[in-house]
């Protein structure tokens, strides 16, 4: 049994089937792709995993636990962080500043914008700050504001801001979107090193094959709301079912 499972959902918008008997488990501390043409069902799948959306049928395992019925904040607090495809940072505030909220609201249960100065009088926090921007090679731009970073610093940025919150299970919602391919090598770089260093899943949407093939362990293609192919990278790559739904190759 994996860390997640996810066990005959489906999600119905008025005439549109969503999502129809989707089967899926993802193996504890690897790294599991889901692809697939888009409106193929993805970002609704992973909406129902964050707590952004209730399927109609089935069930969501997170350990042993049901994310259903769960606010965003509570599955966040299982341990399940998410990456949007657009990063999700303070745009006002400094690098620092950004690194402090995660780890304040993961110690307090909440994050207050004028609560900055009495965080930052807490060596403790700091510290903790100051070593996951060390980790992300950030720690020369702790001052920056965010809004005057690069797409793949930013991305960079909020990617550590999930890590310091301790998660079990890392979401990204095509991670390397809008990126110049320099950027898209070091984030690859980066989640390997996430990967290998880390105690953590990573389950990932993402259409840049050159990103999907360098980290999934084991990828699962959906096709019109229901997974059409599960299996190791190696054999995704000349599976005619995949050729035809996802690259619109006859088979």
């Amino acid at each position: 049994m994996g860390i997640l499972e996810i066990k005959d959902v489906g999600k119905r918008f008025g005439g549109l089937q969503a999502l129809s008997d989707v089967n899926l488990s993802v193996k504890e501390n690897s790294c599991h792709a889901i692809i697939g043409p888009n409106g193929a069902g993805k970002s609704t799948l992973l909406n129902c995993l964050v707590g952004k959306l209730i399927p109609d049928s089935g069930s969501v395992m997170f350990d042993g636990q049901s994310v259903l019925g769960r606010s965003p904040y509570e599955i966040n607090q299982m341990g399940i962080s998410r990456v949007f495809q657009t990063p999700e940072i303070f745009g006002d505030l400094t690098v620092m500043e950004n690194m402090l909220i995660p780890i304040f609201a993961k110690r307090d249960g909440a994050f207050r914008m004028h609560a900055i100065e009495s965080v930052l009088a807490e060596k403790q926090v700091i510290e903790q700050a100051e070593a996951m921007l060390e980790e992300m090679n950030m720690a020369d731009k702790r001052h920056m504001h965010a809004a005057a970073m690069s797409r793949g610093d930013k991305r960079r940025l909020e990617i550590g801001m999930c890590l310091s919150q301790e998660p079990r299970l890392l979401l990204l919602d095509e991670p390397t979107a809008g990126m110049a391919r320099a950027d898209t090598n070091n984030t690859i770089d980066l989640l390997k090193e996430i990967k290998e260093e880390r105690d953590i899943t990573i389950a990932i949407i993402e259409h840049d094959m050159h990103v999907v093939f360098s980290l999934a362990d084991r990828i699962t293609v959906l096709a019109q709301g229901t997974p059409l192919v599960e299996d190791d990278p190696q054999n995704i790559r000349g599976n005619p079912k995949v050729r035809e739904a996802y690259l619109g190759e006859s088979a």
